[in-house]
């Protein structure tokens, strides 16, 4: 599990926590019912309304993965597609079938298997491709529908201040409660740029970020089982695969030198 994403929430709440200890204030006078609840549901009708129920159930299926996503390894999967590549030029492609059982990525798992059955390159080239770009599509729509919420947040938050203010006004015969009632009617507006930038915006560009690197990783094992179905050459199998993968700078610098 790569942590960022729950490092990066308690860092950022955190450091609302401390800036409000700072002032000399209490947590719970940002914590009200009232603008909360109106913000968060507000956003999330909006966010309802500009999609439909199909996308909102996939993108919110797909929280467990912003939080817990953990990136492929795609250097193991460099160097499997290498050892099926040399068996397979030694003992024939038929000869992999064995090996395809241990294999535990369920997508170079259907891939190999494909290969091994004797589907044309060009038909299990286009098979796999197509299950990449239908992974990435659905993955876009559920970072839109994060992204569209951070969009609707802010705006919801300035109607529940705006709602607050004119109970302010109904309200101008007690100047007692006068400080209280409009600190209160600006939480709604905190709320709605917090979970904005905070939340579901971040939330967006995590899946976006993990389904790049979860289909940079398919796309890999795609260019590596055409190499093995062909019956390339394992070494040269391992350098095409391994100048696709993106190499730290000290390791660039090193390899220069």
């Amino acid at each position: 599990m790569d942590p960022a994403t729950i490092i990066g929430l308690v860092v950022a709440f955190g450091a609302v926590l401390v800036s409000i200890f700072l002032e000399g204030a209490s947590p719970m006078s940002v914590v009200l019912p009232a603008p909360m609840m109106l913000v968060i549901g507000g956003t999330l009708g909006a966010g309802l309304i500009g999609s439909t129920l199909k996308d909102a159930i996939f993108a919110f299926s797909s929280l467990p993965k912003a939080l817990m996503f953990k990136p492929p390894r795609t250097t193991d999967a460099v160097e499997t597609l290498v050892g099926l590549a040399d068996r397979a030029r030694r003992e024939g492609l038929l000869a992999l079938e064995d090996a395809a059982k241990d294999i535990d990525d369920d997508f170079l798992k259907s891939g190999l298997q494909g290969a091994i059955d004797g589907t044309d390159p060009e038909d299990l080239r286009g098979i796999l491709e197509d299950r990449v770009n239908t992974k990435r599509t659905r993955d876009k729509g559920a970072a839109k529908y994060f992204a569209d919420m951070g969009g609707y947040a802010p705006t919801v938050g300035i109607i529940g201040t705006v709602v607050s203010l004119v109970h302010v006004l109904e309200n101008l015969n007690k100047p007692d409660e006068l400080g209280h009632m409009i600190a209160a009617a600006f939480v709604a507006t905190l709320w709605g740029l917090l979970t904005s930038n905070l939340v579901w915006l971040p939330l967006s560009a995590r899946l976006k970020r993990a389904s790049e690197l979860e289909c940079g990783h398919m796309e890999l094992i795609v260019e590596g089982l055409m190499s093995v179905q062909a019956g390339a050459n394992p070494r040269l199998v391992g350098e095409r695969l391994r100048s696709l993968l993106p190499e730290e700078p000290a390791k660039k610098e090193k390899a220069a030198a």
